[in-house]
């Protein structure tokens, strides 16, 4: 039953108000990427955001632990165990605004588009909301700060002198500029920057090199998550060697981004044995329930699918990920014969968006995306789509500027 309480500013704001926010002539930053941003904003109530923040540190508090790690890397590929001290850089944590609250979906260990949320928010004109922006006026010094000291966490003395960003043909890659942006503001700082494919590298005399130059530090956006595919092959060696410091490295991505472990963390049985105080159990209580399918909950699971949704272990980027009402005894059969976690369906809320190329608004679903390191916010931003996962293909939507009411 649709509930009948009074709308809160924010949602009523996501509802009534058509303003837009995106200046006209963007950024420098943001000129080939316009497609990437909504011009509409999304608000967020104060007591929303402050509970996001609360998950994330209870979150960060779980999977630090020696427990939760102890189980979760006892299950993982042999990599995993390599790579201790740095804290990976941009880590993102996913939610859904519910009717219950916020409910977070998923965390990622190489989110992508912090920069051009940056770029986005310094694009902003004003309106007549009372809002505070999510922006963060340090936003390029925290990130200085934040590579700087993940050299150093791994016990690195000397100045951090080169870094690497580096994905699968990136020339190609869908956010191929925010890496020239990376590169920029590294530059800026005395940091060397190269952007490469992972085949470019060699490992050779203890030293990762890529055209002779050393590299110091990995900026790794590639999903290859492991290390696995043969163009890994110097990255990989050389990681094991603690010959450069990769961020975020396979460990990250074992404690935090591994679908798995989704249902270890929406477990208050399992939170408790290992430890989670009550506090930090109530605190993940509004996480959306999941489990790994397996042949032994497989019936169960196939009844109460229209409350489901799933997603593939090996997944990223929404890909292979079916909403249970959607599925057929076909596709019933391919999750089956693979490996993926079902998570309880937590629809989002809409904001009524415009565009440059419509008139009126258009009720869009909203995925909020919390970047931080060490578990503190370096950025916040909301992304418009329609569909049944986040893209960048839906007219009026993209990358939206959050502000909190």
């Amino acid at each position: 039953m649709q509930s009948t309480a009074p709308l809160s500013k924010a949602k009523w704001l996501n509802q009534n108000c058509a303003c837009t926010s995106l200046e006209k002539k963007p950024l420098p930053e943001l000129e080939e990427a316009g497609a990437l941003f909504s011009q509409t904003p999304v608000f967020i109530s104060t007591d929303d955001f402050k509970n996001m923040e609360a998950q994330i540190q209870a979150l960060e508090a779980v999977i630090g632990s020696a427990a939760f790690e102890q189980q979760v890397l006892a299950n993982a590929p042999q990599i995993a165990a390599s790579g201790v001290g740095p804290s990976s850089v941009f880590m993102g944590y996913d939610f859904h605004l519910c009717e219950d609250g916020p409910k977070l979906i998923e965390i990622n260990t190489n989110a992508g588009g912090a920069f051009l949320v940056d770029a986005l928010y310094r694009a902003q004109d004003v309106c007549c909301w009372n809002g505070e922006p999510a922006g963060n006026e340090a936003f390029a010094q925290d990130v200085i700060n934040m590579f700087r000291n993940e050299w150093r966490s791994a016990k690195h003395g000397e100045e951090l002198k080169t870094v690497a960003i580096v994905d699968e043909d990136p020339t190609k890659q869908f956010l191929h500029g925010e890496f020239l942006i990376v590169a920029e503001l590294l530059e800026k700082h005395g940091i060397k920057a190269v952007i490469a494919d992972p085949a470019e590298f060699q490992f050779t005399g203890g030293k990762l090199l890529h055209n002779e130059v050393q590299v110091d530090l990995v900026y790794n956006r590639s999903v290859d998550f492991y290390l696995e595919q043969p163009n890994h092959a110097a990255l990989r060696d050389a990681f094991i060697a603690n010959a450069m410091v990769l961020t975020p490295n396979p460990r990250h991505h074992a404690l935090y981004a591994a679908k798995q472990n989704l249902a270890i963390l929406s477990d208050p049985l399992h939170l408790a044995a290992l430890g989670a105080t009550p506090g930090q159990i109530e605190t993940l209580s509004l996480m959306p329930k999941s489990n790994v399918v397996n042949a032994d909950n497989a019936e169960e699971l196939w009844s109460a699918r229209k409350k489901m949704f799933f997603k593939p272990l090996a997944g990223h980027g929404g890909k292979a990920v079916y909403r249970g009402d959607k599925i057929t005894k076909k596709t019933w059969a391919h999750i089956l014969e693979h490996d993926y976690v079902a998570q309880e369906l937590a629809p989002p809320e809409t904001r009524n968006a415009k565009s440059d190329t419509e008139t009126g608004t258009t009720p869009l679903k909203s995925d909020i995306r919390i970047f931080t390191y060490q578990g503190n916010m370096l950025l916040a931003a909301a992304r418009l789509y329609l569909g049944q996962t986040t893209n960048f293909r839906t007219v009026g939507g993209g990358f939206a500027p959050i502000y909190v009411t």
